[in-house]
């Protein structure tokens, strides 16, 4: 139990979820204690802004009906056709009906909300629009609304809303009316009224806004307390003294035991706005609150033990991994990689892991690789030392033999074949010569193909001065030509001059040493199975050995001696020849620092 609780993934389990769960107890304790205290005034303040909005709303209503209003009385030509509508002509008349029908048609159509447009005249001439069938009320001049619009001396009269029209009695829709008187601006005097009515569905709208609660009524109230629209019809309370303390622009909140009255008297319109909401809807709604934070609390714990387990797992499994992977390393084994998904930090862990042991196996693997090649080559050198003293004592007494009997061609062989087994008989481990060294030994070795070829191969070694005191692997040239005599220019025919090129060029602090003959060249497949040698180890190229050291055996050590991105590469093409070069690092010059004396 002691481990366990040791390990990472229980502690992370435990510290989050001990945090998340108090942090959703403090939380729910400190909203439920501030919600039981402010949760009166909250509502209040709510209350006033939705009174603001609701005003606003009403503004910007009553301000677009205000200007469609202003359409017809500021109508120039309707004003005109309406003082002259008692024409003796009857086609004049017609021709008069006909175009103000099409202005109130014009405006009418400007808006969908309208419902209908009515023009009544002084000398009791109706114009109607919207109502196909409009039967007018004849005793429209004794209603209240008449009344109202002519008392209004050419402001807008707002008249309310109404379960149906006031003049159509056809039209059973509810209706918001508005009117205003018109005059001739000529004379100065009314020449009648326009009535308006359109769909109250707007200004419900904003009288639903001001609800609290599904128990509220909201009041819509005109001079002297007439209800111009309510949310309800159920009478209103006696608010009038209420009414009467409210200033304009401003919004009263009036709380008691009972309800929570909200008063705002408009700033146009000469109305007032009043919202009444029991306080038993907002009490029901702080015991919600209450029941919701018992469910919720519970339901928040619960969600925190799983997202403590999950963050816990998800940080502690990939480490696993990688302590797993850990151990398989300690014993030996680096052929697994850890494959992890989870947070940035523990993906470059694992990551870097991986880079890791692919690093140390591909180390491992240069390392066992370079030291078999270098035993091998050891071995190889070991194999030709066979009594060196005797075979180069030997070979010195053959050399004075035929110099004595004036066999000057033989005696220049068997003197280079005495060079190249001195030369390849030393061998060191690691053991690196110089560049002339290396041109050195390879004239020896073109002596003695020169002579057995006969002349057939022509040979042009160009390698510049300053290049000849650097350092290589020994036997690095030597194989290289003896390939490119052996399977380029000796299939030749006899009649074809084979040609053998060294030569050396410097790039960007790199030397490269090219052997090139225009010998048969190797087929791509071969030349393939080359590549694949030179690029891995593991593989044998199958392109013989010469001097006992191979192709694949040199581009290691080249590898091992100067890195990764030096050693050999092999071009050739069917008829076209062969071209290797061999790329190794030239020493940096060294700063040279000249001092006067001052």
């Amino acid at each position: 139990m002691m481990r366990r609780f040791q390990s990472i993934q229980y502690r992370l389990f435990v510290l989050f979820l001990l945090s998340m769960s108090g942090i959703v107890l403090a939380v729910s304790l400190l909203f439920y204690n501030r919600t039981t205290v402010q949760f009166h005034d909250k509502v209040s303040e709510l209350a006033r802004k939705n009174v603001s909005q609701t005003a606003g709303l009403f503004e910007l209503l009553l301000g677009s009906y205000n200007s469609l209003s202003k359409s017809i009385s500021n109508n120039m030509d309707l004003v005109r056709l309406l003082t002259t509508d008692n024409s003796d002509l009857p086609a004049v008349n017609y021709i008069n009906e006909r175009t103000i029908t099409n202005i109130l048609g014009a405006i009418y159509y400007s808006r969908e909300d309208l419902i209908g447009i009515h023009v009544i005249t002084d000398t009791g001439k109706v114009y109607n629009y919207g109502n196909y069938m409009n039967v007018i009320d004849t005793h429209y001049e004794q209603t209240e609304w008449y009344k109202e619009i002519r008392k209004s001396a050419g402001k807008i009269a707002w008249l309310g809303v109404y379960p149906h029209s006031v003049i159509d009695q056809v039209e059973t829709r509810p209706v918001f009316a508005f009117g205003r008187q018109l005059y001739d601006l000529d004379e100065h005097k009314p020449i009648g009224i326009v009535l308006f009515e359109a769909e109250p569905g707007s200004v419900l709208s904003a009288l639903h806004n001001l609800r609290l609660g599904t128990n509220s009524q909201v009041y819509l109230l005109g001079h002297e307390n007439r209800i111009v629209s309510a949310t309800s019809p159920d009478p209103p309370p006696d608010l009038r003294n209420l009414e009467q303390q409210v200033p304009e622009g401003e919004v009263i909140v009036n709380r008691s035991n009972e309800n929570v009255v909200i008063a705002s008297k408009l700033p146009f319109a000469d109305w007032s706005v009043i919202s009444v909401t029991p306080s038993e809807d907002l009490n029901v709604e702080l015991v919600q609150n209450q029941r919701y934070l018992f469910i919720v609390v519970p339901i928040l714990i619960i969600v925190s033990a799983l997202i403590a387990s999950i963050v816990s797992r998800s940080i502690s499994l990939p480490l696993k991994r990688v302590i797993r992977e850990m151990k398989r390393v300690e014993t030996g084994n680096f052929r697994h990689t850890v494959n992890t998904k989870s947070y940035e930090e523990i993906n470059q862990l694992a990551t870097s892991f991986n880079h890791m042991v692919r690093r140390i196996a591909e180390l491992i693997e240069l390392v066992r690789i370079s030291s078999v090649s270098e035993k091998n080559a050891e071995l190889h050198a070991l194999q030709t030392q066979v009594n060196p003293h005797f075979l180069y004592n030997t070979l010195d007494m053959i050399y004075w033999m035929l110099d004595e009997e004036g066999q000057d061609q033989l005696g220049e062989v068997i003197l280079s074949l005495s060079h190249m087994f001195r030369y390849s008989s030393h061998w060191e481990e690691g053991a690196d010569v110089s560049l002339r060294e290396e041109v050195e030994q390879v004239g020896h070795y073109l002596t003695i193909i020169q002579a057995r070829l006969e002349g057939r191969v022509s040979v042009d070694i160009s390698i510049n001065e300053r290049w000849m005191d650097i350092r290589l692997p020994k036997m690095t040239l030597q194989p290289l030509i003896e390939n490119a005599v052996k399977h380029g220019l000796e299939p030749l025919h006899a009649n074809t001059g084979g040609k053998l090129l060294v030569r050396a060029e410097e790039y960007e602090g790199v030397l490269s040493l090219h052997i090139i003959d225009n010998g048969a060249g190797m087929e791509y497949e071969r030349w393939e199975v080359v590549q694949v040698a030179l690029a891995e180890p593991g593989k044998q190229a199958g392109s013989g050995q010469a001097g006992g050291i191979g192709l694949q055996n040199l581009n290691l050590r080249l590898r091992h001696m100067f890195g990764e991105e030096y050693g050999l590469r092999i071009s050739s093409a069917p008829g076209a020849g062969t071209t290797a070069t061999v790329s190794v690092p030239l020493p940096q010059k060294e700063e040279k620092h000249e001092y006067s004396d001052s």
